[in-house]
């Protein structure tokens, strides 16, 4: 019988513990969303007007481990030019040169960086998530809380394949001011400050 001194055992453990957390890794999860559920709701409500709208236009990708929610990164993405209100001569005005200009900015960015303050209960985790938004080319630090909600084996209810969900919810608020957006102007009609509500899933097929 072949013997081990305690050196080789220690390392025999090693090996064995190894194939278990190798498979912890983290997932990546795809937020493009062709049937456009995915959105976000934006609200302005000034003194004289309280304008409300959408958004459908999410794509991005967002690496998440169960294990580790703390080191959740990732990027989402909104297309400007999927933005929406009712009235169509506010829609033009927002989507022009003036406010969004989405010729020029196609696309408002969230580039995740750190998730702190991070507690689970069930498939949820919330925390904060600190950040860059990038708005019509200026980009700044942000610091947003999140609700995150692992739903493991629950793609095939969604989109019939097999794999796991990640929906990511969060309200916060930004001031158009600070990214340029028609600043100073119409404040009365228009607020400065934008309340934002995002709801979106992520795929992780296996």
């Amino acid at each position: 019988m072949k013997k081990y001194n305690n050196g080789n055992l220690v390392w025999l453990l090693i090996l064995s513990v190894a194939p278990g957390v190798l498979s912890a890794d983290s997932m990546k999860f795809d937020f493009k969303d062709p049937k456009k559920v995915n959105n976000v709701v934006f609200l302005m409500d000034a003194p004289l007007e309280s304008i409300s709208g959408t958004a459908v236009g999410i794509s991005g990708s967002v690496s998440f481990d169960p294990a580790k929610p703390a080191s959740t990164t990732g990027k989402i993405v909104l297309a400007t030019s999927s933005m929406h209100v009712d009235n169509p001569v506010m829609k033009k005005h927002m989507l022009d040169e003036g406010w969004m200009h989405v010729s020029k900015f196609p696309t408002i960015e969230f580039v995740a960086g750190k998730m702190t303050n991070v507690k689970t209960s069930g498939t949820n985790i919330t925390g904060t998530i600190a950040g860059k938004l990038t708005v019509k080319g200026v980009t700044k630090k942000v610091s947003v809380p999140v609700r995150l909600t692992y739903l493991k084996g629950m793609l095939i209810k969604r989109n019939r394949v097999p794999g796991d969900l990640l929906v990511l919810r969060s309200d916060f608020k930004i001031k158009r001011s600070d990214y340029g957006i028609n600043a100073g102007n119409n404040e009365e009609k228009v607020s400065d400050e934008i309340e934002l509500k995002l709801r979106v899933a992520g795929a992780a097929p296996y």
